[in-house]
């Protein structure tokens, strides 16, 4: 499985022969940043294990973010937070992340693999591959980052703000999630936009 997610990427090698790839977690939950993150691995060490980051286990994922992190030629992940969601809208808020996760990379790839259907605005070629984060080793390394960096954020966020057990739903729209609202209403790192409809936001 492994190789066949670096081959993808090593297919565009003779063209680009740095390629970097670039996922965002977050885009759904109700609360707390979208997190972006662009990576370019090391084709000559290729990483065992890595994959869609919603395939893995939380251990694993912790264990490949490790490996990810000491072993990739260069990595950025960026925090797009709620006030900026609400501004530009989710699509716009992942896609300026996107923009300044690999414009954030210390070294310049010659093309951008990024998750999905659509690209950000970069001075660089960039390619969409619709679910990538199963297909290209760069992109799956990118979710990795991407998610546990974000998972991190709201189990931080937890600590501050017990009464919303963030860190079993990780803000995510969930039952137990909407109760906890109903009870405590909200606070600022809530995404505003995403609550209208449900009256939380006047």
């Amino acid at each position: 499985m492994t190789e066949d997610l670096y081959a993808f990427d090593l297919a565009y090698g003779s063209d680009f022969p740095v390629i970097c790839g670039v996922d965002e977690a977050g885009r759904g939950p109700l609360c707390g940043p979208v997190s972006v993150a662009a990576v370019i691995l090391d084709p000559s060490d290729p990483i065992e294990g890595i994959n869609d980051s919603k395939k893995l286990s939380e251990k694993k994922r912790a264990i490949l973010f490790e490996e990810i992190v000491r072993r990739a030629l260069a990595y950025k992940v960026c925090l797009i937070g709620p006030e900026t969601i609400d501004e530009l809208n989710i699509l716009g808020a992942t896609m300026l992340g996107m923009q300044q996760a690999v414009e954030g990379l210390s070294q310049r790839p010659s093309l951008a693999l990024i998750d999905g259907n659509r690209c950000p605005k970069l001075d660089i070629p960039a390619q969409a591959v619709v679910k990538g984060d199963a297909k290209s080793a760069s992109i799956s390394a990118a979710s990795i980052l991407a998610k546990v960096t974000r998972d991190r954020f709201m189990e931080d966020l937890a600590k501050q703000y017990p009464q919303y057990q963030l860190e079993k739903h990780k803000g995510y729209p969930t039952k137990l999630h909407y109760q906890l609202l109903d009870q405590y209403g909200i606070q600022p790192f809530y995404r505003k936009s995403f609550l209208k409809k449900r009256g939380y936001v006047k």
